[in-house]
């Protein structure tokens, strides 16, 4: 990472030289000339605090158990809630700075093809930059332990560990991001630029009423709206009837046409400026379910465990 890095950060510099020329070709070509390192340092750091909470966190009381070991050790001067948080703290430390650390290195690294691709609001990209995966590996190693402390075998609770922290990174990505903050919405018109960078156009059905769609999305901004109903000056939904433009002969007379028509889309989105709060916001959450999982580990091997 350290050598592409380095290469892809000279090569950055040197192709956005070329750019005040107007040939800005060279930088659009970069992302696709460092994929390999791109994606496995990607890979690297959603797969650690995973593999962390499974290997690292799991085993810590679960081991005790199987082997036995656990009536030696709580029985001795120190206490099991001593026992318990110190090593929470010292394998807790350890999985943050190496979260942190692969995660700075790959922010680094991936630096320039972020800027070029500006989509850092991805799902995959944003688990596995900035400070989240620091909090994704304390998470980890709280959920394996706790695990490992209900399961009572250090395996099963290795599977258990990866099940349900993937499902935790599934509803978090897909269901309670999206609104940590409410989603800006603007009615955005149709205009020669706005088709141009649209993702989707077109109708869904071949009947005089189907609605004509148009999915658009903001420069670095996080797009929560799909293909939307375009809607007319009067608010009126905009169908295949309706269509002025039947008679356009490329795609260029077609959205001349469309954009003097008065249309105009609905979108919602998060924008670009709030990936730092999102970063925040989420790395807070995981934290604040860090420490609830440790609290109830410490009860449940205080009161429950014997």
């Amino acid at each position: 990472m350290l050598i592409s890095g380095n290469q892809l950060h000279t090569a950055y510099a040197s192709a956005l030289a070329t750019c005040p020329n107007g040939d800005c070709s060279a930088v659009s070509q970069l992302p696709g000339e460092y994929d390999l390192p791109f994606y496995l340092g990607t890979g690297l750091v959603l797969l650690a605090p995973a593999l962390i909470g499974a290997f690292w966190g799991a085993p810590l009381i679960a081991r005790e158990l199987e082997a036995g070991t656990h009536r030696l050790i709580w029985n001795q001067s120190i206490t099991r809630t001593r026992w318990l948080v110190f090593k929470l703290l010292f394998v807790g430390l350890a999985a943050v700075a190496t979260a942190g650390l692969l995660s700075l290195l790959v922010s680094w690294f991936a630096g320039p093809i972020d800027r070029i691709n500006n989509d850092r609001f991805i799902p995959m990209l944003f688990a596995a930059r900035g400070i989240v995966p620091l909090g994704y590996a304390a998470f980890a190693v709280a959920l394996g332990t706790c695990a490992g402390l209900l399961i009572r075998r250090s395996v099963p609770a290795m599977a258990a560990t990866l099940a349900v922290f993937a499902a935790v990174q599934f509803l978090m990505s897909m269901v309670i991001r999206p609104h940590l903050e409410s989603p800006v919405r603007n009615d955005v018109a149709l205009t020669v630029a706005t088709l141009n960078s649209a993702s989707m156009i077109g109708f869904t059905g071949q009947s005089a009423n189907a609605p004509f769609v148009v999915a658009l999305s903001a420069p670095g901004a996080w797009t929560l709206s799909g293909a939307e109903p375009v809607k007319s000056a009067s608010g009126q939904t905009f169908t295949m009837a309706d269509m002025p433009c039947a008679q356009a002969t490329d795609d260029a007379s077609h959205f001349d046409c469309l954009a003097k028509s008065d249309l105009h889309v609905a979108v919602a989105y998060q924008p670009a400026n709030r990936y730092w709060d999102f970063q925040w916001y989420e790395t807070a959450l995981f934290l604040a379910l860090t420490a609830g999982l440790a609290g109830f580990t410490t009860w449940w091997l205080r009161r429950r465990l014997t």
